[in-house]
């Protein structure tokens, strides 16, 4: 059990820690050969430029104004300076909106630690129950509702605090939402025109054997959205081409590696091994291995090109179909359109960056299928996961130590050596079991066949969420293998799970405090140093860059990465409202993570991270809906953990408080989630309005052309690829219709992938 002093002792690693990533990035950041490392936003958007161009030698990689370096934590409130509006200009509502989770995380715990501190630990402290007991503690321990003598009436303030502290959150969450939900309709209403606000995705198009996908689209669409139906592109199975495409980028850049190598010494030509990794099989010379390889894809890729365009099985039964107004595609994405509720069924488009397009081939009967998978793998991922996490522990633990190595007995029992280990060594070893699981969790997501790179993150951020409370929560509370959690909770009656987890919950806050500092305060420190992009980007500066395009592709700017941020700050949300009134001592750990994670991502999102999408906050819900989880487990735990305090008397008013957090979590749901989940007919019709008074002449047809073309083929450096445009362009030419009996369309067939005309424009007369 860690004590007052294992608790200072991490805390003054992870603070030397932490400033010494500040101090390092500070002055790492002055030089000019790091400055597309820690500023690549502003070259993305062109507004900065290499300041190695330029001066003597060495001014062109070490900053030697002295100046600059008293000035070097400027960054701080530079990172601070830009207001919300200008923010949400230069990085998007996505970033602005992620921003203000910190902040909400602020808002939440800085009264409720105040309050926290100025009645509960008071009330907390002035008992002596933990010093007249047998029990082992530490001062931590006499600062919690530990200290509080089994049926005090002192367990009213608890009552009394937990029911301030939720009616508190819920106020500011409720005006968070109202003000995020306001932001996402606004920001929609003054964006400028995107595809996805006029384009729909259909899948599920019933099969035909008389006409092709495109042209049973095309029919569709023409009959029952007559007056805004525009065009509609068709989805094809390209992954395999897509593989092909990025597989001969790969061997293109080998070859400039090796290309650039020979160029600087052409005493002899570079070599290389064929076999895995380059480590084994023959010894060839690397320049014609690589260019044999590339005219071998450059084939292939032509071949493939080809069969895509021809084998009907490559075309998907689905298509992203475009209208002349947001006001045709918002009825058309909400609303059912046939009489099988599991044909034709339409969604929302995502923004071109944003589609997965390797999913788009996934039949849509699999999706059920691949989700129960998913779900099945991923509860046996969850509970079997818990057996590394919890040997690991132990290991990190003084009394587990002495079992499997008594030998190390006379070196752990130095004082340094024993705080170092109770008080630091738990949440680092925590943390290196945690840094694969974002990139399992996303093979999963992607597997499921989530459409969209947002969804994926928002799926695979769930997963993390739950993975987090079971393993790293519950895990680290109750002793044991997740297997033997669960069968515990099995084999007792539901009442007694919250006494279960609430008799533990006090007993692991030193844990939780030393988690606390390894990832919130220095692993948040450790990201704005960037420590791994810069090395990459000096190896690739050294080893391949050429010219001034291979240099902007050297960087890595990176994103939010809402996959993995999230979940990390609803552990804090978790943590803080649990132990807000059971151990309160924990709160301003967390208010340092909130606060400095701020500060830092709020410079990374300026400066650094270049967003893939934008998906205007859809992810707003999750972390409300998350929150509000986190509140009612907290106040579950704290019943429980009254029950066994001899509270009779109090702890049942604790009931109606749960009752009363879900209530106000369906009247939020009623009232703002429509604003993320449906597009209102009256914002689209006022934007249509507005703008083709505006624009009248708009060319809608041409701007959204081919805006769903999938992306390999729209390579600069295949003329085939063109050609494959133009061919999806042109083919609405009409043709005679193969079908015996035009009842449910009143025009011609048209072969069309891309495009088609105007109904009025298309009636004429068969043949």
């Amino acid at each position: 059990m860690a004590t007052l002093g294992d608790i200072g002792l991490s805390a003054a690693i992870n603070i030397i820690s932490a400033l010494i990533f500040l101090v390092a990035f500070a002055i790492l950041r002055l030089q000019p050969f790091n400055d597309r490392v820690y500023f690549p936003k502003w070259y993305l958007k062109g507004l900065r430029h290499s300041p190695t161009h330029s001066g003597a030698f060495v001014t062109k990689f070490v900053n030697v104004d002295w100046r600059a370096y008293i000035r070097f934590l400027n960054w701080i409130p530079d990172a601070l300076k830009m207001p919300e509006p200008e923010l949400i200009d230069h990085a998007g509502l996505d970033s602005a909106v992620y921003l203000r989770i910190y902040l909400l995380g602020l808002k939440i715990f800085v009264p409720i630690t105040l309050l926290a501190w100025a009645i509960l630990v008071p009330v907390n402290w002035t008992n002596s129950t933990l010093a007249k007991s047998n029990f082992t503690y530490s001062n931590i321990d006499k600062l919690s509702i530990s200290n509080v003598p089994l049926g005090s009436l002192r367990f009213w303030t608890h009552i009394v605090m937990a029911y301030a502290f939720t009616f508190w959150t819920c106020y500011v969450l409720q005006a968070e939402y109202a003000k995020v939900a306001a932001m996402r309709l606004q920001f929609v209403a003054s964006e400028k025109r995107r595809p996805d606000q006029y384009t729909v995705l259909v899948r599920n198009v019933p099969p035909d054997a008389d006409e092709s996908v495109s042209e049973c689209v095309e029919h569709f669409f023409l009959v029952n959205h007559q007056d805004h139906y525009l065009m509609h592109q068709g989805v094809y199975d390209a992954n395999k081409l897509a593989k092909l495409v990025k597989e001969k980028k790969s061997k293109q850049n080998w070859l400039d590696y090796y290309q650039l190598k020979y160029s600087r010494d052409q005493s002899k030509r570079p070599m290389m091994k064929t076999g895995f990794l380059g480590c084994f099989g023959e010894k060839v010379d690397a320049i014609d291995h690589q260019t044999a390889e590339i005219e071998r894809l450059s084939e292939e890729i032509a071949e493939e090109r080809q069969r895509v365009r021809k084998d009907p099985k490559s075309i998907m039964p689905a298509a992203f179909v475009s209208f002349k107004t947001r006001w045709g595609a918002a009825v058309c994405a909400q609303t059912q359109q046939s009489r099988n509720p599991t044909m034709w069924l339409t969604e929302w488009a995502p923004e071109p960056r944003d589609v997965f397009w390797n999913n788009l081939a996934i039949p849509y009967v699999s999706l059920t299928i691949r989700k129960l998978i998913i779900a099945v793998v991923f509860f046996f991922l969850t509970f079997f996961f818990m057996i590394p996490i919890a040997f690991v522990q132990t290991l990190a633990s003084i009394e587990g130590i002495r079992k499997r190595a008594p030998f190390l007995k006379v070196i752990i029992d130095v004082p340094f050596i024993k705080s170092f280990i109770q008080g630091f060594l738990p949440g680092i070893a925590l943390k290196i079991f945690l840094i694969f699981l974002p990139t399992i969790l996303m093979i999963m997501s992607k597997f499921e066949g989530w459409l969209s790179i947002s969804a994926l993150e928002r799926k695979s951020a769930s997963k993390y969420y739950i993975f987090t409370i079971v393993n790293v929560f519950l895990g680290n509370i109750i002793a044991g293998a997740a297997f033997e959690q669960l069968n515990s909770f099995l084999n007792q009656s539901a009442n007694q799970i919250p006494k279960t987890i609430g008799v533990a919950v006090p007993m692991k806050a030193s844990f939780f405090i030393t988690f606390i500092m390894v990832d919130g305060w220095a692993g948040i420190a450790g990201e704005i140093l960037r420590l791994k992009p810069l090395i990459f980007y000096h190896l690739k500066n050294f080893f391949l860059v050429k010219t001034e395009k291979d240099r902007e592709e050297a960087m890595d700017p990176g994103s939010v990465g809402f996959n993995t941020g999230e979940p990390q700050i609803q552990l804090y949300f978790l943590l803080g409202l649990v132990y807000a009134v059971v151990t309160p001592f924990l709160l301003p750990f967390i208010l340092v993570f909130f606060g400095l994670a701020y500060v830092v991502y709020r410079h990374q999102i300026i400066n650094v991270y270049n967003q893939e999408y934008e998906s205007a906050a859809a992810f707003w819900p999750d972390v409300h809906g998350r929150i509000v989880f986190a509140l009612c487990f907290s106040q579950l735990s704290l019943l429980g953990l009254l029950s066994t305090k001899h509270a009779a008397q109090s702890a049942p008013f604790l009931i109606a408080l749960p009752v009363l957090t879900i209530s106000f979590h369906l009247f939020c749901k009623g009232r703002y989630e429509p604003a993320f989940t449906k597009y209102p007919i009256q914002e689209a019709r006022m934007r249509d309005t507005l703008e083709q008074a505006r624009e009248p002449n708009f060319n809608l047809k041409g701007y959204l052309q081919n805006a769903y073309v999938h992306p390999v083929f729209k390579g600069d450096d295949e003329d085939e690829d063109e050609d494959f445009l133009n061919k999806l362009e042109n083919d609405s030419m009409i043709v005679p219709t193969k079908r015996q009996s035009r009842l449910n369309t009143p025009v011609p067939s048209k072969v069309s992938a891309g495009s088609s005309p105007s109904l009025p424009d298309a009636a004429i007369h068969e043949h």
